[in-house]
């Protein structure tokens, strides 16, 4: 299997919009034959992010890169970074405002997710330059 990648902008402007990215990748993953396991892990990790990006960082982009060895997601973005990483990978730790909290989001899970989702999880944030988060998450073809 030759490499894939797949590049996609996440906006921040609409919350409807936030999972196209992942539905977009589940399902391509579905058609290459990826295991289930696999595809699930990509997509709740991927999703986790870019609710991340909407809520958080005013949008961002994510890169895939799927080959048959592993599945790399690269989620970019430049809004206002983590100002404690360690802190924010904590269950139930979050600092969404109450509007997006009324929303059923902010509940201090994605980072947490993405990592328990993901086989291997960096995270690089930098106060006033933005975020991004490298997952990667071993393939297993059927």
């Amino acid at each position: 299997m030759s490499s894939m990648k797949l590049h996609y902008d996440v906006d921040n402007t609409d919350f409807t919009r936030a999972g196209e990215a992942s539905s977009d990748t589940k399902k391509k993953l579905k058609l290459m034959g990826v295991s289930p396991e696999v595809v699930r892990k990509v997509a709740i990790s991927m999703y986790e992010g870019e609710i991340n990006m909407v809520i958080h960082a005013n949008g961002g982009t994510i890169d895939v890169t799927i080959s048959s060895d592993n599945i790399v997601l690269v989620l970019k973005d430049e809004g206002p970074g983590i100002a404690n990483i360690d802190k924010a990978m904590e269950a139930g730790y979050s600092t969404a405002n109450e509007n997006i909290r009324s929303l059923g989001f902010g509940a201090g899970m994605g980072l947490p997710n993405m990592k328990k989702y993901s086989d291997e999880m960096n995270v690089k944030s930098e106060i006033g330059v933005g975020t991004t988060v490298t997952i990667t998450i071993y393939n297993e073809l059927t």
